[in-house]
């Protein structure tokens, strides 16, 4: 595999970081490489993390926002970090590794084919998977993720799994360049952003480039900070999506459709 930056999104993981797990990861795959970024924690996450940097200074890097700025913008900026420098893919999973570290080598497995840009964890309960989600979770996602896959118009059976990586390509710094227009979901812009970018060359663009891997395993961690009230932001940035894909004098989209002045060649 080739060398790899996981952005790690952190807003009072303190209690939730696993850092026995990241250090193991460090220690039997010389090709990853952690970027964490602290959300304006009020806890001891950035002491946690600080304490990991000191151990493995090399391949860790460690970004504090003053104020939290939510998990869009965290990974946004992780991942402009990373295209500044040498990876051959870009990701991010979550604090609570509640997707085991272990899957970045099988998702950068399928990046090693020509045609794939973009690997994406999915949680199928399947027989030989280890899902565990909360039902009520689960069904709710079900019904978000069908909503979003007509928005869109691509037949993503997961858009919210927090594991994904792509290759770093030109496009994928086109991207994450703009500040996303939605707050929850923002893993769906990505994909409505890649749909736009890329319409041009192919209207299935991501169903040819995109693959949804089902996950061994994924077990829910509890304490996390998503709450019944922002599965209705989500469908209100469902709208805003609809908006950005439909209208050809959206702001963002002009955003978007001007490739940028900083790109990696």
């Amino acid at each position: 595999m080739g060398k790899t930056a996981i952005i790690i999104p952190c807003y009072n993981e303190s209690s939730r970081l696993r850092v026995e797990e990241f250090a193991a990861s460090i220690n039997t795959n010389g090709n990853v490489y952690f970027i964490f970024v602290n959300d304006g924690s009020t806890d001891n996450t950035s002491v946690v993390i600080q304490d990991l940097y000191y151990i493995f200074p090399d391949r860790i890097i460690f970004i504090e926002f003053e104020k939290n700025s939510g998990k869009a913008e965290a990974v946004r900026q992780g991942i402009l970090k990373a295209l500044e420098m040498d990876f051959e893919n870009i990701g991010y999973f979550d604090a609570d590794l509640s997707t085991p570290l272990d899957a970045i080598n099988k998702f950068c497995e399928l990046l090693d084919k020509p045609q794939t840009k973009i690997v994406m964890g999915a949680r199928v309960k399947l027989l030989g998977r280890k899902i565990e989600r909360k039902a009520f979770r689960h069904y709710l996602g079900r019904v978000f993720a069908a909503c979003a896959s007509i928005i869109i118009g691509v037949p993503v059976y997961d858009t919210q799994c927090g594991a994904k990586i792509f290759k770093n390509t030109k496009d994928l710094n086109i991207i994450f360049s703009k500040p996303f227009i939605t707050k929850w979901i923002f893993d769906v812009e990505v994909l409505a952003r890649f749909k736009l970018l890329k319409l041009d060359e192919s209207k299935s663009w991501i169903e040819e480039s995109a693959i949804e891997y089902p996950l061994e395993e994924w077990i829910h961690v509890s304490g996390s900070h998503l709450k019944l009230y922002h599965y209705v932001t989500a469908l209100s940035d469902l709208i805003k999506i609809f908006l950005f894909l439909h209208f050809p004098g959206h702001p963002i989209k002009r955003n978007i459709n001007d490739k940028g002045t900083n790109q990696p060649n």
